[in-house]
């Protein structure tokens, strides 16, 4: 039984949603901030990210094969998610998250992987054996023209998956923030900033985890890492990261500004019970803390070796610090009564179907099936490092 502080509506003493509904936003936060950076050199030609091109895009696969099980898992029967298919509604956000999830899937990120590594694919065909040579039998789909014309129109193809998938990706990830947004009865959600702060932390968090996953897999490789490629990601993650905190600030102000029945409670609730979590974690280790290293190493002149040790500590710091905003988010607009005079707790249990050992799986479940991934279709460009790489390559 929960703590209780105060007066609370029996109905309200118990949290409805627990830590896997904290987890399931952030892993399609992971997925579209993924997808957002590989859309930079499809898309807008960034060529200096292109050795993480399609390392991000598994990486988006990865965990987007996962984004679901949390919500399966929290439902007690799970067998009726598949009511959302049989009898949609469209007017509502959760119902519809099935169609966004599945086109997602199948017609944007599944369809531009396989059109970029088409001419991969047909290579793998004819020089594997056993059932290596049968999967990618299957994969190649029956087409194994690879001349340069049919590449062209796959590169072709490619750039407008990528550039629906764009808008794609943000939906997939803003009807998250939309739902929050949009529930009036809680004041703690309803901000119609919600939906854009969950966009813009996905993509920090999305840049964060496929430069970290870059740099340990080079490591692993014994491969020197493209310092070039990831100074440009550590500057677009820096630059997210001041929007992301800026929107963020600009709720807050609102919020103090406005003032109304509901703010001396939230006020008491970041003073207790979410002042780890909220001031502590998401806003000074978890933003502040990765700003100003980020900034630093645009300011100042440091060696590489320096730099990539500040990029692995303040990609995740900001992946801790995200997932401390999904947290603050789902739990924290739990904690009150909506009498605004009583406060509850939660805690999570350790081995259950919503504990902590069962988050942590699905947590790191995706980079198994990325291993698994990456076995099958690796992603590492066969173009060579600059000269700065290569020379700190024993760091």
């Amino acid at each position: 039984m929960p703590g209780v502080e105060g007066y609370m509506y029996p109905n309200e003493v118990s949290l409805y949603w627990s830590v896997l509904i904290v987890l399931y936003p952030y892993i399609t936060g992971l997925v579209a901030g993924a997808f957002i950076l590989a859309s930079l050199e499809r898309v807008f030609r960034v060529e200096a990210v292109k050795p993480t091109y399609r390392l991000a895009l598994l990486t988006a696969l990865a965990f987007l094969i996962v984004a679901p099980l949390p919500l399966q898992l929290h439902l007690g029967h799970p067998e009726r998610s598949l009511e959302m298919y049989m009898t949609p509604h469209r007017t509502s956000a959760m119902a519809m998250f099935g169609f966004v999830y599945l086109w997602y899937l199948m017609a944007v990120l599944t369809v531009e992987i396989w059109l970029d590594y088409r001419a991969d694919i047909v290579a793998l065909s004819q020089t594997t054996r056993g059932w290596r040579r049968l999967f990618y039998k299957v994969l190649t789909l029956g087409s194994s023209n690879v001349s340069e014309r049919a590449l062209h129109i796959d590169e072709r193809v490619g750039w407008f998956v990528t550039l629906i998938g764009i808008p794609s990706a943000f939906l997939l990830h803003g009807y998250v923030g939309f739902i929050f947004g949009s529930i009036k009865a809680n004041p703690w959600w309803s901000s119609p900033l919600m939906p854009v702060v969950f966009i813009f932390s996905a993509m920090v968090s999305g840049i964060a985890a496929v430069m970290l996953i870059y740099m340990a897999t080079s490591r692993l490789r014994s491969q020197p890492i493209d310092m070039k490629c990831v100074d440009t990601i550590a500057q677009y993650m820096l630059y997210t990261f001041i929007i992301d905190f800026s929107l963020e600030m600009l709720d807050l102000i609102h919020r103090i500004y406005e003032a109304d029945e509901s703010f001396r409670s939230l006020d008491f609730m970041v003073h207790t019970k979410l002042w780890f979590s909220q001031v502590i974690l998401q806003i000074c280790l978890g933003t502040l803390v990765p700003i100003v290293l980020l900034g630093l190493v645009q300011a100042a002149k440091l060696t590489a070796a320096s730099r990539k040790r500040i990029y692995a500590v303040s990609g995740s710091l900001a992946l801790i610090g995200i997932f401390a905003m999904r947290w603050n988010v789902v739990i924290g607009g739990q904690l009150f009564s909506k009498s605004f005079l009583g406060y509850t707790t939660y805690k999570m249990a350790l081995a259950t179907r919503e504990g902590l050992l069962v988050s942590v799986g699905l947590t790191i479940l995706p980079l198994f099936i990325l291993a698994a991934l990456v076995k099958l279709l690796p992603p590492w460009t066969k173009e060579q490092p600059d000269a700065e790489a290569l020379a700190v390559t024993g760091d």
